[in-house]
């Protein structure tokens, strides 16, 4: 009846389930959630000194510093770490610093993360080429 697209991540040669499998959407939200509310705490107790208005702002700077920083170095923010998940590159190596930059920056966008293709990436990982898997 339709077409057969096979798994998601089979086109970049991943595993269909396990470690190095696209990682599922939930674990993605929550690893979002979990890495915005670290920012949020950041924010509102060490730079906007108790203003709320303020303290969301910082949390944008918060959390891509914290990008840059934990995906350029480790491969995951502190949010994928506690679920279990990284980000590579679609040729299993790590991301070059370029490509953290342009992945961090599109994922403050939002709009490009809410693009998807079949493989469950947002656009901000395809435009960086990364892929976000299990550990």
């Amino acid at each position: 009846m339709g077409a057969d697209f096979g798994y998601r991540g089979e086109r970049l040669g991943l595993p269909q389930e396990g470690p190095g499998s696209v990682a599922p959407l939930g674990r993605r939200f929550g690893a979002l959630f979990i890495d915005w509310a670290v920012s949020m705490v950041i924010a509102y107790g060490l730079l906007a000194r108790g203003d709320q208005q303020a303290a969301g702002n910082w949390a944008l700077a918060v959390f891509l510093v914290m990008s840059l920083l934990t995906v350029g170095t480790v491969g995951s923010t502190p949010g994928k770490r506690l679920l279990g998940l990284r980000v590579i590159g679609e040729d299993g190596g790590r991301l070059g610093v370029v490509r953290v930059v342009v992945r961090s920056v599109l994922l403050l966008l939002v709009i490009p993360a809410l693009v998807w293709d079949r493989d469950s990436r947002g656009l901000h990982d395809r435009l960086a080429r990364a892929v976000q898997v299990r550990s």
